[in-house]
């Protein structure tokens, strides 16, 4: 087999952890293993990665067991809070001693960030409250799939400006994509999170806009993306965000004014009737269920670049 390309960051706490080249490196080794599993079905042996698990989960939980197993190793899980017992610099120092990678999905980034200062491991951000690093590679890696080329194209998320819109952002604008999120005053991206995909928009010459408005946002379109309006750890927020984001649904008529080809995307889980009807997500143009099957085979790759 080839020389596999590396991540020289030996982490991915955030999406920053890999450059624009490793990024585009991991979306065509991405295209292999997809492709032709079989010929990495070995090139983890005896590689084994310890999955700590605060939140619940489906997809990214199942997809790393797959990913690892599939490549050749093994998995732990543990489920619960990372620092109940002990603190989170303790059980990085304990795990990088039996396992070679930690992925950690994470209320806080802080724990991802403790996790990664203390392990002389690998470390993974399967999701925290500031990003969703591995669900945005499956993204980008199914809009390639879709349309073939990312440059030029227009990604319009629409709700909240949370962890997966971070993600998506950031990656976005330095594949050369314009990003443009419509969101309700005051549930806006973070403004340290908005200023790096700023000025890496800038320095790139993508395009990136906030606007209050989801038509705007939707307008000429390849992909329209939304999220639950009431992320894990704001459930208290649960009666007032259905009532300030219900302009923001994505139905048949806002998908109407994108592009005639455009596909709708979400991370799922979905809470139907809220962000999304079924008349959408389970329209022709709805890749969600691609995008929920990507997360196996980036993470792959994921995996073979920071271990192999």
């Amino acid at each position: 087999m080839p020389e596999l390309p590396r991540i020289a960051a030996r982490r991915f706490t955030w999406d920053l952890d890999v450059s624009t080249e490793e990024l585009l490196q991991l979306l065509d080794l991405t295209a292999r293993v997809k492709r032709n599993p079989q010929q990495f079905r070995w090139s983890l042996a005896d590689r084994y990665v310890t999955l700590l698990f605060e939140k619940p989960s489906l997809r990214t939980l199942l997809t790393f067991e797959l990913a690892i197993r599939q490549l050749g190793g093994g998995a732990v899980t543990m489920t619960g809070p990372i620092a109940a017992r002990e603190p989170a610099k303790d059980v990085a120092r304990n795990v990088e001693r039996w396992t070679h990678c930690i992925v950690a999905r994470t209320f806080s980034q802080d724990t991802i960030e403790e996790l990664a200062r203390w392990a002389s491991i690998p470390v993974i951000n399967a999701l925290s409250d500031l990003y969703h690093p591995c669900q945005a590679l499956a993204d980008m890696f199914t809009l390639r799939e879709r349309f073939g080329e990312l440059n030029g194209l227009k990604l319009a998320f629409v709700g909240d400006g949370n962890n997966v819109a971070h993600s998506l952002m950031l990656d976005a604008v330095r594949l050369g994509m314009e990003f443009c999120i419509a969101c309700p005053p005051g549930y806006e991206p973070k403004r340290q999170v908005w200023d790096q995909a700023n000025a890496l928009a800038r320095t790139g010459g993508a395009q990136l806009h906030l606007t209050h408005d989801p038509r705007e946002a939707v307008r000429g379109a390849h992909a329209v993306y939304t999220d639950v309006w009431t992320s894990m750890g704001f459930e208290g927020e649960a009666d007032k965000r259905r009532r300030v984001f219900q302009p923001y649904q994505v139905t048949p008529e806002l998908m109407a004014r994108a592009r005639p080809e455009a596909v709708f995307m979400h991370c799922l889980p979905a809470r139907r009737g809220e962000e999304t009807v079924d008349e959408v997500i389970e329209s022709p143009q709805s890749v969600v269920f691609e995008q929920a099957e990507n997360r196996l085979h980036t993470q792959k790759a994921l995996l073979l670049m920071l271990l192999s």
